[in-house]
């Protein structure tokens, strides 16, 4: 094998990574294959590529690298001392190559695949389990990936890669992303069961411009509805605690920190007495998100047509 010094093709110290990546990527498994065989016939043999195609690329490999690799002996070669450790390297890297296309694979495995999904904290103790546990009955073997966030979070994982589908309230609106509304959910105005207002069954919210509020914090969808209702009601709240989980909001309720704008709790809390909102309309949408066109592997697409599906009694009775 003819072997010939390029200075053109040499990297330099200052390379960019993925320059130095651009270059040897194709080469690498070349290069282990001849080193595993230490013969460049039997190892072009092996791989199905005529013998000066893969002598060619080791040329350049060495080429590229600026580092003599193999000490060459007719068709027989042998690893050189940087060879070795280069080999020791390379043979990792592949093999991390090989496990990653494994995954992804596996991922996109139309019966066992993986769905990245993201909820709502109020959705996680019955609405998600119960949608899950619906699909699984079609689909047993699809795995998921979970992420219980507050709305802007999810979003911005979505547009990170990290979420295939997000169920959110509000509806968002952006260019890069894709929504659609599932279903709508009343709000009702939670009060101590010995507040002034608990033998009431409705109320309209201005009535309760006077009171102090435990909301969720500024960021969560549920915080934006609270403020955009009060303000249609007339008023700014007078906020005594921002949390960021529904329940707990109850329950502080329930001590008589305040008065709260919920979804209706899973199970019934002692304590509190929930009204009915006639003015406004109190209600948040609930849809699903994801970003626009992102090709879904075949998991995400059936769990998406899945949810489409549920229009309009997503939530339960």
């Amino acid at each position: 094998m003819a072997h010939q010094h390029s200075s053109q093709a040499r990297l330099s110290p200052s390379s960019y990574e993925e320059d130095i990546a651009l270059l040897l990527a194709p080469r690498l498994a070349y290069f282990a294959g001849v080193a595993r065989h230490e013969h460049v016939t039997r190892a072009a043999q092996e791989m199905g590529v005529p013998q000066s195609t893969l002598s060619r690329a080791i040329v350049r490999l060495e080429q590229d690298l600026g580092v003599v690799l193999f000490a060459r002996k007719g068709r027989t070669v042998s690893l050189t001392p940087a060879g070795r450790t280069f080999l020791t390297s390379v043979e990792r890297a592949l093999a991390e190559v090989e496990r990653a296309a494994e995954s992804v694979q596996a991922d996109a495995d139309p019966a066992s695949g993986k769905v990245a999904f993201g909820f709502l904290h109020t959705m996680g103790s019955e609405t998600v389990p119960g949608l899950i546990r619906a699909f699984r009955a079609d689909h047993p073997r699809i795995r998921f990936t979970l992420v219980q966030n507050y709305g802007e979070a999810m979003i911005e994982r979505l547009r990170a890669g990290e979420l295939d589908l997000c169920l959110t309230s509000p509806v968002p609106d952006a260019p890069d992303l894709v929504a659609r509304r599932l279903d709508e959910q009343r709000l009702r105005l939670v009060v101590p069961d010995d507040h002034r207002l608990a033998a009431r069954k409705r109320i309209r919210l201005a009535e309760a411009a006077d009171e102090t509020f435990v909301t969720l914090e500024p960021g969560y969808g549920l915080r934006r509805i609270t403020d955009d209702l009060c303000a249609e009601a007339g008023f700014t709240p007078r906020v005594a605690f921002e949390g960021e989980e529904a329940e707990t909001l109850r329950g502080l309720v329930a001590a008589g920190l305040g008065v709260a704008l919920l979804p209706p709790p899973a199970v019934a809390r002692p304590g509190v007495v929930e009204l009915t909102v006639t003015s406004p309309r109190a209600a948040r949408e609930i849809g699903v998100a994801w970003l626009d066109g992102h090709v879904d592997t075949a998991p995400v697409a059936a769990f998406k047509r899945f949810l489409l599906s549920r229009r309009g009694h997503l939530l339960p009775d």
